[in-house]
């Protein structure tokens, strides 16, 4: 049974920083990949950035103002979020790839509400 547990999310006015960390649960065999996706009101979601094998990618518009950093011996991924838009409002997801008793699979945490507002 595996459980990603989110936290960090809030209300902060536009120009300020957050910090939302996921800690998975479960006996993984191996993490590939762990990342943050966010999904606004009435739009897709979508991938914020990942982390990879030592490697990160970022969405464009997150690019220079977000850092994603994980800890696969913790099994936990950080993502810290600076000089929010209003834009930024959404709710985002953790995201976690690897195996688990040589099964591959993808688990998601519940959410965590980002709210950039003056």
């Amino acid at each position: 049974q595996v459980q990603l547990l989110e936290s960090g999310g809030g209300l902060v006015q536009p120009g300020g920083s957050l910090r939302l960390s996921c800690t998975a649960s479960g006996s993984f065999l191996s993490i590939t990949a762990m990342g943050w996706y966010r999904q606004a009101p009435g739009k897709q979601r979508e991938l914020v950035a990942i982390t990879s094998y030592g490697s990160t990618n970022y969405a464009d518009s997150v690019k220079g103002r977000f850092t994603i950093s994980g800890d696969k011996a913790k099994k936990t991924v950080y993502l810290q979020m600076d000089s929010l838009k209003p834009e930024d409002t959404a709710v985002y997801y953790c995201n976690v790839a690897g195996k688990i008793a040589m099964l591959p699979g993808e688990w998601w945490g519940q959410g965590t509400q980002v709210t950039v507002s003056s």
